[in-house]
């Protein structure tokens, strides 16, 4: 029979979903019928700033959101991709692109608005639910109607936030590898993007979030210049809770194709850049130093993780130094606009030994099946990059002093946003995945995970 238990209710709950969407459109629709976009005033020396974005900047961060998408798809997709057994390539790659065009209606729809317009210290308001209220240059007597962002048009910012929203997710995929039904994988992820990374996007980015280090009404200024806690802590600690209720895979295999998994790093690598010097939302001396620790940083995670990795188990591997990478990249972006290149330097070798340890020796004392190292690198090295901005953050670059320019409460600080958005997520993402078990159905059955997922759920392998 067709429709067993746990497939109803999935088909009732996709009609569900369907009606509440028509209705919010029926809702928001008549407010964008009525809408009118003014004609911008004269542009002349007193206007310029309030009729006209900065070309410059513009240009930049249209750039950086080709950059940061191209992290995903290809790059994510290509990364996880070479890493899985070749019967559950399809299945692997496609969630990264499946995830790219779910997330990009749900930020259209309301994440945007939730995670980016002010509202409370814990949630933003909803004016932009399915981006009404957009204006095409400005609103005349305001300028640009985004504070966050005021030298770009706003649709420019929401486009650059909405890549954010797009890999943090995508990320927790390589946690779920091989063994998660792909029904529940959208489920999952679609509620996750909306309960937990939506709040904790405002919390640490919005204009009036309680961790925002520019608000000055916030109780913890913590300082993530491009998502070390939004984006790779959140989506770290949730891959581990995927792991933890899947439970081991049945069997494991080597990777299919290195190849692709250095490819993928490498568009990783280039996409990054946009990333983190884009996170300065202008093409000024932020973006350049943030490029600069970037690089440093990246480099030097990736030497020492393959001199670890030659000295305990005598040989350098390609998945290897591309992982440390990954982990460089990942520790190096929540300081990236507030360090200089003596303290990237520091947290590229912390991120190379604490990744390489946590994705050998943790896992293994642990015994959780985290596929692709997505709580190894993402979370460990989130953290750790966000815990030493608290230590290297200097007052030149960032506006904010750290440790070693005398200002302890940082690291304070930074600890404090590295906990609250860890339990957060852990709690939001178990109770997200007890729902989605008890009515879908997390994991595919045994004889679909032997017989690999690309034909089984896909219809479809690779050659």
């Amino acid at each position: 029979m067709f429709f067993k238990p746990k497939n109803r209710i999935f088909a009732i709950s996709v009609y569900y979903v369907l009606f509440l969407g028509l209705v919010m459109l029926l809702v928001v629709s008549p407010s964008l019928a009525q809408e009118t976009y003014p004609v911008p005033p004269p542009c002349d020396a007193k206007t310029l700033t309030a009729c006209a974005p900065n070309s410059g900047d513009t240009a930049w961060m249209m750039t950086s959101v080709a950059l940061v998408l191209m992290m995903t798809i290809p790059g994510l997709g290509l990364f996880y991709g070479g890493m899985v057994r070749k019967k559950n390539v399809a299945d692997t790659v496609m969630t990264s692109f499946a995830i790219t065009c779910l997330i990009t209606v749900l930020y259209a729809a309301a994440t945007y608005s939730l995670a980016f317009r002010a509202g409370t210290p814990f949630i933003g308001g909803l004016d932009r639910l399915f981006l009404q209220g957009i204006l095409s240059d400005i609103e005349v007597g305001v300028g640009n109607p985004n504070p966050l962002a005021p030298t770009i048009p706003e649709t420019v910012y929401l486009c650059f936030q909405m890549t954010f929203a797009i890999i943090t997710p995508a990320l927790i995929a390589g946690a779920f590898a091989e063994r998660m039904k792909f029904s529940a994988m959208l489920w999952f992820i679609g509620l996750w993007a909306v309960a937990v990374y939506t709040p904790v996007a405002h919390w640490v980015w919005g204009p009036d979030g309680f961790l925002n280090s520019s608000n000055n009404e916030a109780r913890f200024k913590v300082l993530d210049f491009a998502g070390g806690t939004v984006v790779h802590v959140n989506a770290g600690v949730a891959g581990l809770i995927c792991a933890l209720l899947l439970g081991k895979r049945r069997n494991t295999g080597p990777a299919h194709n290195i190849v692709l998994t250095f490819i993928g790093a490498s568009l990783l690598w280039v996409g990054w850049f946009g990333f983190n010097a884009g996170s300065a939302l202008s093409a000024g001396m932020q973006a350049g130093m943030a490029m600069t620790v970037t690089q440093i940083a990246t480099a030097v995670a990736a030497l020492t993780w393959m001199f670890v990795e030659w000295a305990h188990r005598r040989k350098p591997t390609l998945v290897g130094i591309c992982t440390g990478a990954v982990a460089g990249l990942v520790a190096i972006t929540p300081a990236s606009g507030f360090v200089g290149p003596a303290g990237s330097m520091v947290i590229g070798v912390a991120a190379g030994v604490l990744c390489y340890a946590a994705v050998t020796w943790l896992k293994t004392l642990f015994r959780y099946d985290d596929a692709l190292d997505c709580f190894g690198v993402h979370a460990v090295g989130g953290a750790t990059g966000a815990i030493l901005t608290g230590v290297f953050a200097v007052k030149d670059y960032g506006g904010t002093a750290g440790l070693m320019e005398g200002n302890g409460h940082q690291v304070i600080n930074q600890l404090i946003g590295v906990g609250i958005v860890a339990a957060y997520d852990a709690i939001v993402s178990f109770v997200i995945l007890k729902l989605i078990d008890s009515t879908l159905g997390l994991r595919v059955e045994s004889d679909v995970e032997i017989e690999g997922l690309d034909i089984t759920l896909h219809g479809e392998a690779v050659q």
